[in-house]
Order: C-alpha cells, then structure tokens, then sequence
C-alpha cells in the first residue's frame, strides 16, 4: 500500500537540467545524466509522493493515460525498490516507457488527484518516475527479448516504422506472427528519427529498443515505399494482414499571408528533418538557422522543437508567434477544470535558453527584398473568434503594425493529415474529411484485412497514443487472423467510425 501522507512528507522534484551555456553548445539531451544511486533516491522519494487515492484519474484513458500505465502499482514499487517488478508493470502496458518518458507531455501527471490544489505541492513527477524505471531497466538488464514459442504461420505487413508501426510489430511478433515493417525511409523510427530533436530524445534510446525489436523476430526494410517499390498487390500476395502506420505528415501551410511566396518561408518538417540528419552523420544541415533571425509561427510542441534547434544552429534570434493569448499559468477551473488537459502555459526547456515568445499575434504579411528574399514581418494584435458557422476568424485588434527582421521563417501550424500516396489508390482507402483514414471497431479498414492506427487515424497526436492505438491494432489484427487474442489492448474510447469519410 502506498504512504498516504507521502505528498506531505515530500515536495516535488524534478530532473535537474544541464547548464543552457552546455546545451547550447551540443545536441545532448538537456536533462543531467546523474549519478544512479543518486537519481534512484530521488526519484523512490517522488514516486512516495503517489498516495492511496483511491480512484486513480492518472492511469484513466479518458482524462489521464491512454495507455491505462498501471500507475499508482509502479509507483509504490519505486518507493520500496523494487525496480525489477516495476520495470514489469510498466512494460505490461506499455512497449517504450523510455520513448513516453521522454516525451509524452504527461496527461496522467494533469489528471493526478495532487494536481487538483496548489497546495498539495503539484503532481507526481510520473514521467520523471516512468522514465527512471525504463533506464533502469535497460541498465540492470531487465529488459529482454521476448520470443514466440510457436509459429502461427501467419505474416503482417506494417506500413510505416514510428511508434504505432513498432508497437504493432512487436506485440504481433509475440504472438507469434511473421512481421515484416517497411520504411520509405534509409533509417527506422519515423518521426522519432527524423522528427524528434536529438535534445529531446538521443536516438541510441531508440536504437537499443529496434535491436531488441530485431532479436525477437520483427524483420525491417528500410529505402521501400509500399506502392512504389513494393506494389499493393505483391503486398497482398505476400502477407495475410497489412497495418498501416504511416502518419500524418502533411503539413498544414498558409497560403493567404502576402508574401508567403518569398524565398526563406519553409514548413516546420523541412527544417526538422535535415537538423536529425547532419546529428546521424549525414552531414550539415541543408536548412540552417545559423546567422538569421528566425520567426516560428505556432506555439505548439512542433514549434518549440524548432525552437532549440534554431538556437543549436546559431540563429541570431528566435522569435516564435501565436495567434492565441498567454494561457495562465495555473489551471482555470471554469475553462479546464480537473482532470481534463489543461490551458495553462507551457514553457519547454528550449523556450529558458534563448529567444522570446509574443502570443496575441500574427503576421499581416510577409517582407521581401529586390530578390525576393525575406528579410522582415509585419505583425498585428489579433484575437482569435468563432463565426456563426463556428468556423476559426482571426480579427486584427489595431492598424498598428511592429516590424520584425527576419531571414528565416518556419510553419509550425499543425498537419492536416495523412499524406496523399499511391498505397491508399490502389487499396480504395479514401481519405477523411479530416485528412485520416477511418476503420471500424475492429481497427479495419474499408479495404478488407488492412488495419490502421496511430496518426494515419486520429490525426497528428501524442507519442503515448501512438503506442495505445499500436497496441490496441495488433489485438485486431491477431483476432483476425487466428479468431481470437490473448494481446493486451489499451480502452480506446473514441474510434472514428468507418461510416465518417
């Protein structure tokens, strides 16, 4: 039983960072690689801060995990030190506690009961806990590959190799399936390779997890678009299942702005992209921020990963804009009361290092010189209404305009789906009005015995859904295959229906 005074005996704490001037200087992650016995202590005495709350909203699928993590258990796991048996209870639910950890943004943490009431000090550091438990685990050797004892002589074809596509690949692997995941791609991993700054996550996280992938069966072909290299039909000849996991990479883009046509004007993911690149080996960025004044336009997490990399780059500014208003910083209980998300304000640790953030904003258009090359924005105090159809306006508050340099501008404006790909033709897949593809209650799609999860279904999402949908696909697909499933499958509670085109 957990220590039900632990939160009063304990305050929070959380991962100590390294120095900004550091951080600045290489592609490391922020976080301080601490001494373990250190590390372990502190972290026993926050997973102490876990009380006996009776209902745990943290690990709820609807407010708190998607992945239904046995929190409260691996929590009063740490605190006796047992971190074997924690390390078992955590992968129970989920496959890559190391990548949630370092990423997820921590719904479960918004949702634990401490987080209702300042003064109950804040919530229980789970990420930093989960993250621990996973190092730890790699660490002491806890984690192995895990094999099927028996063939079921059947093979699935995973589309795509980011979380959802790994997670689907390795739960079917267990079960024994023939997996074979293909990457269009020359590395594995999506956007966690090619995505995910290197600040955020080191990418040897992710390859000591695809060699364990590899050791218990699950093939991988990197370089081969499905559609091109590979055809629908041969897929279907080959393989009795096929899951797609392909994303939603389309990047949304703002054609209306004046100027948007200038040269300097790119999309979030072309400046992300080839930053991960030149830290894997493949040499210097072919979009840099070094020596520019840089403007982002977008407050979201993508935009904030731009952020730390212009900044790594050498960029004489970073700017980055959104058209909403501060957020507070302490819950409103009237507009997102517990355990729901919460509108506050986010600060990333790329946000404490450099640069400056205007919210209220947006550009009235963009500046160029004689050779059509940016070199300024306009800016205007905006707010953000609803027309009668409910449709997003953005109305100007003044004429008054502040001009910004700038040499550099990137998107960071969300994804407005799945990428249009010959795949989805030449199995019939429509697409969306949301730009997803839609399945059933069985995760099928309305090409019989294709399955899809992750972004390509609900839209560009959070790391921790990827992995819930990944899993929640392979109890599908092994259903579908054998007629029943012993696979372990996350409560998704709201599937888009296939009706929904």
């Amino acid at each position: 039983m957990a220590d039900p005074q632990g939160f009063m005996k304990f305050t929070r704490q959380d991962a100590p960072k390294r120095p900004k001037p550091d951080r600045l200087a290489d592609w490391r992650e922020v976080y301080v690689e601490q001494n373990p016995k250190e590390r372990d202590k502190q972290v026993r005495t926050q997973a102490t801060r876990c009380m006996d709350c009776g209902i745990p909203f943290c690990h709820s699928g609807t407010a708190g995990c998607p992945l239904g993590n046995l929190i409260p258990e691996w929590n009063d796991l740490v605190r006796r030190g047992d971190w074997e048996l924690a390390s078992d209870r955590l992968h129970a639910t989920n496959n890559f506690p190391e990548f949630t950890g370092r990423l997820c943004p921590a719904p479960c943490e918004a949702a634990c009961v401490l987080a209702i009431s300042p003064d109950a000090g804040g919530a229980v550091a789970i990420k930093r806990v989960e993250e621990t438990i996973a190092d730890v685990s790699w660490e002491n050797g806890y984690v192995q590959p895990s094999q099927a004892t028996v063939s079921s002589g059947k093979r699935v074809a995973v589309v795509g190799s980011g979380p959802a596509g790994l997670a689907a690949a390795q739960q079917l692997t267990r079960a024994g399936h023939e997996v074979v995941v293909y990457e269009r791609d020359d590395r594995l991993g999506g956007l966690l390779r090619y995505g995910i700054p290197e600040f955020k996550m080191e990418k040897k996280v992710l390859d000591r997890r695809l060699a364990q992938l590899r050791r218990e069966g699950t093939k991988f072909v990197t370089g081969c678009e499905v559609g091109v290299d590979i055809t629908v039909e041969q897929l279907r000849a080959q393989f009795d299942a096929v899951v797609l996991a392909v994303g939603a990479l389309r990047g949304r883009d703002d054609r209306s702005t004046p100027g948007r046509e200038l040269k300097g004007i790119h999309l979030a993911m072309d400046h992300l992209v080839p930053a991960n690149r030149a830290c894997e080996g493949d040499g210097p960025s072919s979009l840099s921020a070094e020596g520019k004044h840089v403007i982002i336009i977008g407050g979201g997490d993508t935009g904030a990963d731009c952020y730390g990399t212009a900044t790594r780059q050498g960029a004489l500014s970073v700017t980055q804009l959104d058209q909403y208003p501060q957020p507070p910083t302490v819950r409103d209980d009237e507009r997102s009361p517990w355990p729901v998300w919460p509108w506050i304000l986010r600060t990333y640790p790329a946000h404490e290092e450099a640069g400056e953030r205007k919210f209220a904003v947006a550009v009235k258009r963009f500046v160029g010189d004689e050779h059509s090359n940016l070199k300024a924005i306009e800016l205007q105090k905006v707010r953000v209404e609803k027309d009668s159809t409910g449709r997003r306006k953005v109305v100007p508050l003044s004429d008054e305009v502040e001009t910004l340099p700038a040499d550099m501008v990137l998107l960071a404006i969300g994804f407005e789906g799945v990428e249009h790909m010959r795949l989805l033709d030449d199995f019939g897949i429509p697409l969306t009005a949301r730009g997803t593809i839609a399945c059933g209650s069985d995760w099928q799609t309305s090409a019989p015995g294709v399955f899809v999860c992750g972004d390509a279904h609900r839209g560009a999402s959070l790391v921790v859904w990827a992995i819930a949908e990944g899993r929640s696909v392979a109890n599908a697909v092994d259903k579908f295959l054998t007629g029943s499933s012993n696979l372990p499958s996350p409560v998704i509670p709201n599937l888009l229906p296939l009706a929904v085109v």
